[in-house]
């Protein structure tokens, strides 16, 4: 291990070095990245943010391939089963939903152990919008709508087992309400469902649908954070409301299992030297992605604590959902 860890300060330090000392990646010429839902969502905005950078640390180009269907599952059974094992395809890996898949599903038959944890980038806040035209004008508004008519208030969500979907179910025991849950394939398609006014509310994540809270197109009732955001400071917590929910998705890359130490550690390195990178920064604040990098044993510790935490909810409430 000290070794490896040596190795991979050496690396990083390689990366953080001028264009002119750009580092080649030693498993191929090309990555390609799978991506488990429909372009224009939370993943492939991490894509878009992240590769940029990876491509110049590591001289190589990297090829999204999106493969939407069964809540990502399509794509990470691929990644852990079909995938070559040499380093030249990762998959961007969304927690909870990488887990909480097979946790619901058990014809589903990967698991976080056949994979390569390399790294966590964003942890994305979970938020609540309506469409600009929307009658709910706040948050209370929504429950008190919900509590007139159980069950028939439409909230979509990125699909059956993410955060999102989880995040209702939190709400809906906390406060003894009931939603009409719409999954869509990917945080996109639920956020263009309230765009369009085919639902009323989106349960999403912050970084996919800013941009449309900026131009007015979208309004936000409130977070699953802690705190209240410095982006939005006048949207309130849940917990505001004495709704203890607190949720998110968080995003990173992942490998197949035993790809080469080389590949893996250039891979961390690379991710790790996104931690200096100033402009990386400030362009992951410009689009309102709050930063969590965790690397390798990290990420994979992560995971495997995420993985205990919705196995107990999902004990908790399984009869209910599957009423």
């Amino acid at each position: 291990m000290q070794i490896r860890s040596i190795y991979t300060a050496s690396l990083l330090s390689a990366l953080m070095l001028s264009g002119a000392a750009q580092a080649e990646y030693s498993a191929a010429d090309e990555i390609k990245v799978l991506q488990g839902f429909k372009a224009g969502g939370g993943s492939d905005t991490l894509a878009q943010l992240t590769q940029p950078f990876l491509r110049e640390l590591l001289g190589v180009e990297f090829i999204n391939e999106y493969i939407p269907g069964a809540t990502g599952a399509i794509a990470w059974t691929r990644l852990t089963q079909q995938s070559p094992n040499d380093g030249s395809v990762v998959s961007i890996t969304n927690t909870p939903m990488l887990m909480t898949n097979y946790i619901m599903n058990d014809a589903i038959n990967y698991s976080i152990d056949e994979l390569t944890p390399i790294a966590n980038v964003v942890t994305d806040p979970g938020i609540i919008v309506v469409p600009e035209d929307s009658p709910y004008q706040t948050v209370e508004d929504l429950l008190a709508a919900a509590e007139e008519r159980p069950g028939q208030i439409t909230v979509a969500n990125s699909g059956v087992g993410g955060d999102d979907f989880f995040s209702t179910i939190m709400i809906e025991k906390a406060t003894g309400l009931s939603f009409q849950k719409v999954p869509f394939q990917g945080d996109g398609p639920s956020a263009t469902a309230a765009l369009g006014s085919k639902v009323d509310a989106s349960f999403n994540n912050l970084g996919n649908v800013f941009g449309h809270i900026q131009s007015g197109s979208l309004r936000p009732l409130a977070v699953f954070t802690r705190e209240r955001l410095d982006i939005l400071p006048d949207v309130p917590t849940m917990l505001e409301k004495d709704i203890d929910v607190v949720a998110g998705s968080s995003r990173g890359y992942s490998a197949p299992a035993d790809i080469p130490d080389e590949a893996r550690d250039e891979l961390i390195a690379a991710f790790e030297a996104l931690k200096e990178n100033d402009e990386f920064q400030k362009t992951a604040e410009e689009r309102a992605m709050v930063l969590d990098i965790q690397t390798g044993d990290d990420y994979g510790q992560m995971m495997q604590e995420m993985e205990g935490q919705f196995e107990e909810i999902w004990a908790d409430v399984k009869d209910e959902v599957n009423e």
